[in-house]
């Protein structure tokens, strides 16, 4: 993780926001530091958007308050314009003038903010510079491939020296191959101007590829903010790890140390939870072993699908009444049974 000061970058303090007169941010608390990365997930209609466009000063909360650098910038009794908080932003459409060059599109904002021409120059020469663009800088955005585009939008940003940056779904419009590379050129640009960034996303992998930490956001609330790893070793409630989309949840009756899968789908004597209940047990795909591996924690149920993913199989196997995902070191046939063990330390159990 970047090098963090004490100060911090941001801060929402109990944000609220309705719209249609329909609550979209509930009493919202958010800190994110100096220097460091925060990734925003969350469903469609969970409010990460419209948290974003209310730090950026495009939407006005009703509720509460919006600190950057410290300075207050939203409450009810003080509203800073969004071109006057420092903030710059990065869409997925881009937004560049296209009838201007590269190195003009750099520029414009810098013009219009007063700045002297020879630092105009020097700011949109590093900026060209370190995103590899200097060779491109007298093109127009019709010229530019979609990556290339998004690099420039990156450098404006990086030019305006913002106090945060901001990124709405930077990477959506690309194919999978030029998202994953711009991807890691585009953190290795933010982190090494040591710059604090909020990225908004609904790919979860994308969001910890990227992140120093991760807000899941459900209805308007953060629901779990920690380190991306974190969250992937304990999902705080069955919404995260649903989100988080490789987890499989299997349904059954928790007692203490022991889970008994509902439908006969085996029993796991080591899943320590101190429930006693209805509850569910989190399984991530990579977590599946033969069933000699873990006597006692083992897991019966019929293959339903069976998919190479390069390095092993990715089986869908029915558990129960439930499907779950797990990596196996071979093909097995649809309709074959299947026992399969999991390692006790990793077996989470969670609130049904």
């Amino acid at each position: 993780m970047s090098q963090i000061m004490n100060q911090a970058a941001l801060e929402c303090l109990s944000l609220s926001k309705s719209l249609g007169g329909k609550p979209v941010l509930h009493d919202l608390d958010v800190s994110v530091s100096q220097g460091e990365v925060v990734a925003l997930v969350g469903a469609s209609g969970s409010g990460k958007s419209t948290l974003l466009r209310s730090i950026a000063g495009l939407i006005s909360p009703d509720g509460g308050e919006i600190r950057i650098g410290g300075d207050l910038v939203w409450s009810r009794g003080r509203q800073v314009d969004a071109e006057d908080r420092k903030v710059g932003l990065v869409f997925q459409d881009y937004a560049l003038w296209p009838h201007m060059s590269v190195r003009e599109n750099l520029s414009f904002g810098l013009e219009v903010s007063g700045h002297k021409r020879e630092e105009i120059r020097r700011r949109v020469d590093h900026a060209l510079e370190i995103t590899q663009l200097g060779a491109l800088a007298s093109r127009r955005p019709s010229e530019l491939s979609g990556g290339q585009q998004q690099r420039v939008a990156i450098a404006r940003c990086l030019a305006m020296r913002p106090r945060l940056l901001l990124l709405d779904e930077p990477l959506s419009n690309l194919d999978a191959a030029l998202r994953d590379d711009l991807r890691s050129d585009m953190m290795r640009l933010i982190r090494a101007e040591g710059m604090t960034a909020v990225y908004v996303t609904h790919d979860q992998v994308e969001a910890m590829a990227v992140s120093d930490r991760l807000a899941v956001m459900d209805r308007g609330a953060i629901v779990q903010f920690a380190e991306p790893q974190a969250i992937y070793a304990a999902p705080a409630n069955a919404f995260v790890a649903r989100f988080l989309g490789g987890f499989s949840l299997i349904a059954g009756m928790a007692q203490e140390s022991h889970f008994a899968v509902s439908g006969n789908g085996g029993v796991l004597s080591h899943a320590t939870s101190g429930l006693n209940g209805s509850a569910l047990l989190v399984v991530r795909p990579e977590d599946g072993r033969p069933a000699g591996d873990y006597p006692g924690n083992n897991l019966t149920g019929e293959v339903v699908d069976s998919a190479f993913h390069g390095r092993c199989w990715r089986l869908q196997v029915k558990v129960g009444a439930d499907l779950v995902r797990i990596d196996w070191p071979k093909r097995e046939a649809p309709g074959s049974a299947l026992a399969f063990s999991l390692p006790p330390e990793r077996c989470l159990v969670l609130p049904a």
